[in-house]
C-alpha cells in the first residue's frame, strides 16, 4: 500500500487552493509558528522576547499574556503534536501486538514534526549544553510518551506507568537524532531506527518486555512496517543521555 504523504505540525496554515481567505491564527499560534522560525536560525537560549515578539507580528504585553517564558512555547507546541497523533488513530491496528501499535503510533508523530526538523535540531544541541534545560524538557517528554502509550493502548497509569514512558522518552530521543537528518521522504533510517529503538527496549529492565512479544509468524498490517522488511538494521544509534519532548 502506498504511504500517505507526511503530515504537517497543527498550527501550519495555508491559503486554501479555492483562494478563499483562510481563518487568521490566534497570537497564540502566531507566537509558537515564530519561535520554532526562530529556533531553525538560532539556540534557544540566543533567543529574546523581542525576537519572538517581532516575528509573530505581536506586542511583548501580548507576548506576555499569552506565555510566561519560552519553555511554556515549546510545551504548547509538543501539546499540540500529542491531540494531532491522538485524533489520527489507525483502527486497523486495534488487533496487533503492543509493539506494532506503539511502532505506528510513533511513527505518526515522527511525520507530523517533519516539517520542523531544523527546530528540533536546534533544541537537542541546547538540551546537551544546559542540563536544567534538558531537565526541563524531559518532564515534557515523559508526559507526552504516556499519551502516546495511551494511544498504543499500553496502560501509562501508575509507577509502572512513568517507567516506561521515562524509557520510551529516552528510546525516542535517539530515534529522533536520526530523523532530524533523515531527509528521505519516506523517512526509511528513522522508521529502521525506530525499529532497533523498541526492540533494545526490551532488554532495558523489561521496561517494555510486554510490547515486545510477536506472535511467531504474525504478519504486521501496519503502513509503516510494510516498508521496514527491506531497511538497513545495522546502524548504531547515537546515543546520549537527555529525553526530548517531541
Amino acid at each position: 500500500m502506498a504511504r500517505r504523504p507526511a503530515r504537517q505540525p497543527p498550527q501550519r496554515q495555508r491559503p486554501p487552493e479555492n483562494g478563499s481567505q483562510s481563518p487568521p491564527l490566534s497570537d497564540r499560534n502566531k507566537i509558537i509558528e515564530a519561535f520554532f522560525a526562530l529556533l531553525a536560525e538560532q539556540a534557544f537560549e540566543e533567543i529574546g522576547y523581542m525576537d519572538i515578539a517581532a516575528r509573530a507580528g505581536v506586542s511583548l504585553a501580548t507576548l506576555r499574556n499569552e506565555f510566561g517564558s519560552k519553555l511554556p512555547i515549546v510545551a504548547a507546541y509538543v501539546k499540540a503534536i500529542d491531540r494531532k497523533v491522538l485524533a489520527e488513530g489507525d483502527a486497523d491496528m486495534a488487533d496487533e501486538p503492543p509493539r506494532e501499535r506503539l511502532f505506528d503510533v510513533l511513527m505518526r508523530r515522527l511525520e507530523a514534526l517533519a516539517p520542523d526538523r531544523a527546530a528540533i535540531r536546534s533544541l537537542m544541541r541546547s538540551a546537551r549544553r544546559h542540563p536544567t534545560l534538558a531537565f526541563a524538557f524531559n518532564g515534557l517528554a515523559v508526559r507526552s510518551q504516556q499519551w502516546m502509550l495511551t494511544a498504543a493502548n499500553i496502560d501509562a497509569a501508575g509507577p509502572r506507568g512513568i517507567v516506561r514512558a521515562q524509557g520510551l522518552a529516552f528510546l525516542f530521543s535517539d530515534v529522533l537524532r536520526i530523523f532530524v537528518d533523515d531527509e528521505d521522504e519516506s523517512l526509511s533510517r528513522t522508521m529502521a531506527a525506530l525499529d532497533r529503538a523498541l526492540g533494545r527496549g526490551q532488554r532495558w529492565s523489561g521496561f517494555l518486555d510486554d510490547l515486545c512479544r510477536l506472535a511467531p509468524g504474525r504478519r504486521c498490517v501496519s503502513r509503516f512496517r510494510r516498508r521496514r522488511r527491506d531497511l538497513d538494521s545495522d546502524r548504531d544509534l547515537d546515543r546520549g543521555g537527555e529525553a526530548i519532548p517531541f
